[in-house]
């Protein structure tokens, strides 16, 4: 062998291992801003303009011109009833309680004369808001019997009572509003039963995790259920859709190890549908049939990642998320954002942030609107775009992170290219991702489901709740509301009955709404 050809052999290694360098080195960066840095990719958060610090939270909140309040400024504000503003409107809708304090008896003479002190008016001093903790009550329910007389003097017994409502679950002392405080906890404050169960304690009352396991399973499968399988029906008449999944860990699932990988999908309505549905469904796998099964009948616009399952989905039209594509020009920031590969990335984000801002400025405009102004202004950019993408994609190694994040662009280009032909499809699918983002929450916190029954009682519930949230409800009052309405009804022989109980309906929203 020749030096020359031994020589090329040895530079021909070298460039290998530089490459495979600069793609393990590009991991390690991936890795370390997952774990430790901030997770929202704006462009603030970014910092693309310069060195990307994990630890620059208190640095980049700053406002180095904002001013403290000088001693004559406060003392002004004290003086002043300070009921206006801000402060006027954050406390309207609390209860108020005048609270005098009264000059103690000692006290009420002149310290000059000795003459007793007259009452003249009062100085308001300040405003608090004083925190009362939440108390349990025990309510012992009977019912009046009634006889009629006349029938006993002819040898006859006739008795009537008054008519009881239902309860939530037989044969237990749960409530309405005990068992939608113990769902509102667990599943939209994300509490763990065990965190519950030593607030229930601290009120006075030994309520296990297990018993309210036991409610939530059994409130979820009898009163939710029938709520949920409706609003299936209905989400199926959309023409546009939101999906999405996430990992779950399910204990004692039939044939599968504790430790393998189960899956919440997420469906949900279009932004501007007359009624906003968020269903959650746990299913074991990620197999696109799932979506199929589910989504069977629905003909229209769906709206999601590019994750190939949902291709099994017959008769839609897939529409890929640009947020999505953004996160793969993210990954490919390399740490020292200075470096010259921050260039392509940088160059990306920023191109897809122009489009984002657009967006941003016609949200509140009719879909018309919408697809008039992405016409004149969208359209020209995703096509420069989209050269730009074919221009470049050849100069960096195909398994690095900025190489993956060309060929995820032309892969997906006419998926992505999708929002410019109609104006209720969403650039992004943040709709289904919001939906999904406190069921991630809450996993953190209670890390597994106990039995695949639980994860599908928690799908319940997070639909329940979760399409409270979009139609504008306290979750807390229309679980509550649900459970005094429900219980008693016979929904074979009065079927219509659920459209009364939908999160859309007249008195539902005046009952339920949340507090503004």
């Amino acid at each position: 062998m020749s030096n020359a050809v031994r020589i090329k052999e040895l530079n021909d290694k070298i460039t290998a291992l530089e490459k495979e360098n600069t793609t393990l080195k590009e991991t390690i960066a991936y890795l370390t801003r997952k774990l430790y840095g901030r997770s929202s990719e704006t462009s603030k958060n970014l910092n693309i303009q310069g060195q990307m610090s994990l630890f620059d939270e208190a640095e980049q909140e700053q406002n180095i011109k904002a001013k403290e309040p000088t001693l004559e400024e406060v003392e002004s504000y004290l003086r002043n009833r300070k009921y206006n503003g801000q402060r006027k409107e954050k406390l309207a809708n609390l209860p108020h309680e005048k609270r005098i304090i009264p000059m103690h008896p000692e006290d009420k003479f002149c310290i000059e004369c000795g003459n007793e002190l007259k009452l003249i008016g009062e100085e308001f001093v300040r405003t608090e808001v004083e925190y009362i903790p939440a108390t349990l009550r025990v309510i012992d329910y009977y019912r009046e019997v009634y006889e009629c007389r006349k029938c006993r003097k002819n040898g006859a017994s006739h008795i009537e009572k008054s008519p009881m409502v239902d309860p939530v679950i037989p044969h237990s002392y749960a409530s309405a509003t005990s068992v939608a405080y113990v769902m509102y906890q667990k599943f939209v404050n994300a509490l763990p039963l065990y965190r519950l169960e030593k607030e229930w304690k601290n009120l006075g009352l030994n309520l296990s995790r297990a018993t309210m396991a036991n409610w939530i399973m059994i409130a979820s499968k009898e009163w939710l259920n029938p709520i949920v399988e409706e609003m299936h029906r209905i989400l199926l008449k959309e023409k546009y859709l939101h999906a999405d999944e996430t990992t779950v860990q399910v204990m004692k699932e039939a044939g599968r190890k504790n430790t393998t990988k189960s899956y919440m999908w997420v469906y949900g309505s279009y932004r501007e549908s007359k009624t906003p549905i968020r269903i959650f469904e746990y299913r074991p796998t990620r197999s696109g049939e799932n979506a199929d099964k589910y989504l069977k009948g629905f003909k229209g616009y769906l709206i999601s990642d590019a994750y190939q399952g949902y291709n099994k989905v017959e008769g839609v039209t897939r529409c890929y998320c640009w947020a999505h594509l953004r996160r793969y020009f993210v990954d490919a920031m390399p740490e020292d954002v200075k470096g010259k590969e921050t260039i392509a990335p940088q160059q990306a984000i920023e191109r897809i942030g122009q489009l984002f801002k657009i967006e941003e400025e016609i949200v509140n405009k009719s879909a018309e609107e919408r697809l008039k102004i992405r016409k004149e202004k969208s359209t020209e950019l995703v096509d420069e775009f989209f050269v730009w993408i074919e221009e470049n994609q050849n100069k960096y190694v195909s398994k690095s992170k900025i190489g993956k994040a060309f060929t995820y662009a032309m892969n997906q280009k006419e998926g992505l290219m999708r929002y410019l032909e109609d104006g209720n499809i969403e650039m992004s699918n943040n709709l289904a991702e919001r939906a999904i983002r406190p069921f991630t929450v809450g996993r953190k916190n209670w890390l597994f489901s106990g039995s695949p029954k639980g994860a599908k009682a928690s799908a319940t519930v997070y639909s329940i709740v979760e399409t409270a949230k979009a139609n504008n409800l306290d979750p807390y009052k229309y679980l509550t509301y649900i459970f005094k309405s429900l219980p008693g009804v016979d929904l074979k022989e009065y079927p219509e009955f659920i459209n009364y109980l939908l999160p859309w309906d007249e008195q539902v929203q005046a009952i339920c709404k949340k507090a503004e």
